[in-house]
């Protein structure tokens, strides 16, 4: 650059090398400019509306690690020794809550009469338990009274046994537990807000005693998560995607970063009438990094489609033949739409512009069987398609900077098109990824309100609960409801036929 403008050559050449010079200097100062412009403006929309709201982190942080504590704690107590049992000091359920009250009997079983001698039945005493319930808007308590009865001939003591309930020697009613999961990981309610809720009406409930609530739940609901990651992968077709969630690193007093998974099997948009129950699922994964190997092994035993994109990480699953990709026009759209925001030129309008050419023919065909869907595709989505290969590749050889992000946003186009041809020879397949994207936006909203997760277990404790309650949405099935019902059943159900609870 000149410092001095008195002091310029006389030399023709010499000036234009020092015009050459300052043209280039101009040149490359354009394109990063340009390359900040379409930065800043991606940032902009990302950090959209209210700063993040201050939250009580200490809360949160004791949050969490209760909650993966908890689900660590195995299920069955009742044959520790005393010394090992957790006696933790309760207090008395509140007199004001309305009580409902069910007699459980021997009578009821031995007819009256003692199942030893026959010999009739005396009042000896009872036994009264009461379980914390919540019903929509209030809580109510349940007291399960048991008479002891003693046989009059040989005294033997007869009770009826208490109910399987879902945490062992537990207060919390399986309504109350719904509740619970359900505001927190659908609802995006921290433990420790949920407390203060509570309290409001009266009943005292520690953050703490909803972690280990929480986290006991999770234990007890994992084979019922797993049966829906089955279904999902016996799909000819699945969408996949990836999401970062923050992870209390043990004993460092700082975050590191981990990721939540999602696999969702959605046969709606066609119908597939003739193949059986088509109901959508998600299934969650928690890893504690975003390595190639676990989506390996989450998808080891699929065989099919899988909607996803670009991460190389999932050429682990494509190298073994078994999995084969479908890349995603959205991703592709979402490029030239950055550039067409930040600096608005004609070329990524009209991008965008063919691209919804495509998605006009994709709304036509949605909800149409995948051989009509076909059809349409290789009648009207064809052409369209492969002009805007040619098109793309015009541009790019036009482009003055093979640097600039327009010609990147090309190049991204065209290596990703390569892996959406199959489409059009499918009608199962879609057009992109945005089924996979809209399951991971619950995760998202909620790790705005709970910051972090408190350890790796307590990340897999909220990938049980995301696949149960984001999978009972998908079916349009009320997930309290739903897991009020199952969290009844689910400890006397039958492991072999996990399959019958689901949503």
């Amino acid at each position: 650059m000149l410092n001095d403008l008195k002091n310029l050559p006389d030399d023709v050449d010499e000036l234009k090398a020092i015009i050459a010079g300052l043209a280039a200097d101009l040149n490359s100062k354009a394109l990063l400019i340009e390359k900040l412009k379409h930065q800043l403006s991606g940032l902009r929309r990302q950090n959209f509306g209210a700063s993040s709201e201050a939250l009580d982190q200490l809360e949160l942080v004791l949050e969490c690690e209760e909650i993966a504590a908890a689900a660590d704690q195995p299920r069955e107590t009742e044959n520790l020794p005393e010394t090992r049992r957790l006696q933790p000091k309760r207090k008395p359920l509140p007199d004001h809550l309305p009580r409902d009250e069910q007699i459980i009997s021997p009578e009821l079983a031995t007819g009256g009469a003692c199942d030893g001698c026959g010999g009739k039945l005396k009042t000896l005493g009872e036994d009264i338990t009461e379980e914390l319930e919540y019903i929509p808007g209030r809580f109510r308590v349940s007291r399960f009274v048991r008479p002891k009865l003693a046989c009059s001939c040989c005294d033997k003591i007869h009770q009826a046994p208490l109910p399987s309930r879902p945490i062992h020697r537990g207060r919390p009613g399986p309504g109350l537990l719904a509740h619970i999961l359900v505001s927190k990981y659908a609802d995006h309610l921290p433990l420790y807000r949920q407390s203060q809720i509570f309290a409001r009406e009266k009943v005292e409930i520690d953050r703490s005693t909803l972690a280990g609530w929480v986290g006991a739940s999770a234990t007890l609901l994992e084979p019922l998560a797993e049966a829906i990651g089955r279904r999902v992968k016996k799909g000819q077709a699945i969408f996949a995607d990836d999401t970062t969630v923050q992870v209390q690193a043990p004993k460092t007093g700082k975050t590191k970063t981990g990721r939540f998974w999602a696999y969702v099997r959605d046969e709606r948009p066609y119908g597939n009438p003739g193949a059986g129950d088509t109901s959508p699922a998600v299934y969650y994964r928690y890893t504690p990094s975003r390595e190639g190997k676990w989506p390996a092994e989450h998808l080891a035993d699929y065989e099919g489609w899988m909607h996803a994109d670009g991460y190389t990480g999932f050429n682990k699953l494509y190298d073994k033949g078994k999995v084969t990709e479908m890349a995603c026009m959205a991703h592709v759209r979402r490029k030239f739409f950055d550039i067409h925001k930040s600096s608005g030129p004609d070329i990524a309008a009209e991008a965008l512009k063919r691209i919804a050419e495509l998605y006009k023919v994709e709304e036509f065909a949605r909800g149409k069987p995948p051989k009509d869907r076909r059809e349409i595709r290789q009648a009207r989505a064809k052409v369209i398609f492969e002009d805007l290969e040619i098109w793309l590749q015009t541009q790019l050889n036009a482009c003055k900077s093979g640097k600039s992000a327009l010609a990147g946003a090309i190049r991204y186009a065209l290596s990703r098109m390569k892996r959406m041809t199959p489409y059009l020879e499918h009608g199962f397949l879609e057009l992109d990824n945005n089924t996979a994207e809209r399951s991971i936006r619950p995760i998202a909203v909620g790790r705005k309100n709970y910051l972090f997760m408190g350890s790796d277990r307590g990340g897999k404790s909220a990938a049980i609960a995301y696949t149960l309650i984001e999978t009972a949405k998908l079916n349009g099935v009320d997930p309290k409801a739903w897991l009020t019902d199952v969290l009844s059943r689910i400890a006397d159900h039958k492991i072999n036929r996990i399959e019958e609870l689901l949503p």
